[in-house]
């Protein structure tokens, strides 16, 4: 794919506008070899250089653009290039525009040796500067992307896409072979093993860049859309109802912890999954820590409720295949979020669905505990506004690790314990089979969790989530809604001192 096929592809007919200037970069009067590499690459790809930068509008959004022409000497970065791609960034950031980055190259240009080396540096530091700024920054991978360009500008996207097919690694396979006198494995350095290992977050073709590129920005630029101004009932309120919206019919008495944890057990009942299926808009799936790592018990995707964008992370146990608890690398792509939420001010909800944390040696291994101290830490502390709810099943650290927030709402027969209720009875009494008395003297249920100021809001559940799932989500999505718009208009300073106050006295009222 040349550059120029890639911006036809992803940008409004008409709309590209380059910023390219000439970068006049010395070149050693005994480089005649390379001298002559550069002319002929301009003769063949018409460009100056192996970079190209400029704006255009994707669904009439105004974005910076930087892609690599790879017909130009392999898309190497040389001295020339890394200014061209600083002042492009430096620009953007400036006229505050998100920026789409669309790699094809192998790497650092080696005629120009350890200057160019260090051009990774210079462009990390820029984007690290456009992304402090509070502005998105979305990755498109084409084939092939390697070596330096890959550990820069390649690597660092809020949201990062690949080319179908792509061979995307550090080391190239040709100097593999070289240097180690065998072929690479094959299938290693390809976009769908990135994605499986949660390197990447989608493998798209050039066609589908426009639609995904702008329903990630719809969220990542943080807009609220008009018409959802309604505000979320007063704190404490039990009955879910949200002014302007036919408000949820009211139970009796609250279930008893039994009838709770028996139904938010079953099979049926629906799942964070299908909240965002039917509850949900702009859904932008993310996969993985970015950094090698996933977890099938965590979700993480961008959304919309309502007229706000947030960032949503949260259990889904009930996802394809069987249960997974939650492990360490689900936490730490969890605290991808976060940081996403934090960089961009964007909303973070947090939703709450898990039977347990993994116990077994790769989740002691892998810092289980200690992730939940940073993820606990990381939430207290986060910047932007942050909305828990508990849906279904709340057991142990892999429940509390998603808990702070600046309000917690919980379905009926959601629940919140120390372990699971047969953990507890197997503790006291060396048996499981008072499980259910246990989670009564703790006060796991909704109703106790309201009295004693951990959750602020119950929603109901009449007919039963699982009996009637898309009235249940119906009404969920609009109470998420109209609670994250509320939050998002209070005072920062206000908002993360009441965070900080409701855990300090929490017990002690």
């Amino acid at each position: 794919m040349t550059v120029q096929q890639l911006i036809d592809s992803a940008l409004d007919p008409g709309t590209w506008r380059s910023w390219d200037e000439p970068v006049p970069v010395p070149v050693r009067d005994e480089d005649a070899s390379y001298r002559a590499a550069l002319e002929r690459a301009r003769a063949r790809t018409g460009r100056e250089e192996s970079v190209v930068t400029g704006e255009g509008r994707i669904h009439g959004r105004r974005v910076a653009i930087l892609a690599c022409e790879f017909g130009f000497l392999a898309g190497s970065i040389g001295a020339a290039a890394g200014e061209r791609l600083v002042r492009a960034v430096e620009r953007a950031t400036r006229e505050r525009l998100p920026l789409l980055a669309s790699p094809a190259s192998g790497g650092t240009r080696m005629q120009e040796g350890t200057i160019a080396f260090l051009q990774m540096v210079k462009v990390a530091a820029a984007i690290a500067d456009h992304k402090a700024a509070g502005l998105p920054y979305l990755v498109y991978l084409r084939h092939p992307t390697t070596g330096g360009v890959l550990a820069s500008w390649g690597s660092l996207g809020h949201v990062t896409a690949a080319e179908p097919g792509a061979l995307i690694g550090f080391l190239g396979p040709r100097v593999h072979e070289a240097l180690y006198g065998e072929e690479f494995p094959k299938g290693v350095q390809t976009a769908e093993n990135l994605l499986a290992h949660g390197l990447v977050d989608t493998v798209l073709p050039a066609g589908q860049l426009a639609d995904a590129a702008a329903r990630a920005l719809d969220v990542l630029c943080g807009e609220q859309r008009q018409g959802g101004d309604a505000e979320p009932a007063p704190q404490g309120s039990a009955s879910g109802s949200v002014p302007g919206a036919t408000p949820g019919p009211v139970s009796g008495p609250a279930p008893s912890a039994e009838e709770s944890i028996r139904r938010s057990r079953r099979p049926e009942r629906p799942g964070l999954r299908a909240l965002l299926r039917h509850a949900a808009a702009d859904v932008t799936p993310l996969s993985g820590t970015g950094a090698g790592e996933s977890d099938p018990g965590l979700l993480l995707a961008l959304a919309r409720f309502g007229p706000t964008p947030c960032v949503v992370i949260g259990h889904d146990h009930r996802s394809e295949g069987a249960p997974s608890p939650l492990g360490p690398a689900g936490l730490r792509e969890a605290r991808r979020g976060m940081r996403i939420a934090a960089q961009l001010g964007l909303p973070l909800l947090t939703v709450i669905d898990t039977a347990g944390a993994a116990l077994s040696q790769e989740a002691e291994e892998g810092g289980l505990a200690a992730e939940i101290a940073r993820s606990l830490a990381d939430l207290v502390t986060l910047p932007a506004p942050s909305l828990c709810l508990l849906l279904g099943q709340g057991a142990g650290g892999g429940a509390l690790a998603l808990l702070p927030a600046d309000r917690v709402l919980a379905a009926r027969h959601a629940w919140l314990s120390p372990l699971p209720p047969e953990g507890a009875s197997a503790i006291l009494y060396r048996t499981t089979e008072r499980a259910y008395e246990i989670a009564e003297r703790q006060g796991v249920r909704s109703a106790d969790l309201l009295a004693h100021g951990i959750v602020d809001r119950i929603i109901e559940e009449t007919p039963d989530a699982s009996d009637a799932p898309e009235v249940f989500l119906g009404r969920l999505g609009e109470v998420l809604g109209a609670e994250l718009a509320a939050l998002r208009a209070q005072d920062r300073t206000a908002r993360l001192a009441a965070r900080r106050a409701r855990y300090r006295r929490l017990g002690l009222d």
